[in-house]
């Protein structure tokens, strides 16, 4: 993956930013929990007067805020916001094309059902951990190494 340039950034309520991407892509990104997962580094990300200071630096390399050391680089900017952004049944099928998983396996993998695997195919709402392990499979293959089984054709054998 190319590394991201932000173009600009609009600072929203409830510790959002609007991002506008070099290439022409938008998207949006709450770093709520970031800033409070952040300590006493990000604290002053509280305030709304240093909020709403969010300008692109560096290039579109950064975003920064007034103050002391308080940015986020456009990587991690980008995977906030890939990751919030909805996960819906195309991409929910597109994820399977790719690992190529049957119907079964991919439900095994995910700890559901396959009836739930199949509505989620169908365009049902994913549930938000589904979500967050597809998103998180997709970008770390070792996930997918560990927890993995594949389906065995056949009946099991006798014990």
């Amino acid at each position: 993956m190319d590394m991201p340039r932000i173009e600009s950034v609009t600072p929203t309520s409830n510790m959002t930013l609007a991002i506008k991407w070099k290439g022409g892509t938008e998207s949006s990104a709450n770093l709520v929990g970031w800033i409070a997962t952040g300590g006493e580094l990000l604290a002053p990300l509280k305030s709304p007067d240093v909020w709403k200071t969010a300008a692109v630096a560096d290039y579109g390399a950064t975003v920064e805020w007034a103050g002391e050391d308080l940015a986020i680089d456009a990587y991690h900017l980008f995977q906030i916001a890939e990751d919030q952004r909805d996960f819906n049944a195309g991409d929910l099928r597109k994820w399977q094309e790719e690992i190529g998983l049957s119907n079964n396996e991919a439900a095994d993998f995910l700890g559901v059902t396959l009836r739930t695997w199949k509505n989620y195919r169908a365009g049902a709402p994913v549930s938000h951990a589904v979500k967050m392990l597809l998103r998180a499979s997709q970008r770390d293959p070792l996930l997918m190494h560990a927890h993995y089984r594949p389906r065995q054709n056949g009946r099991p054998k006798a014990a």
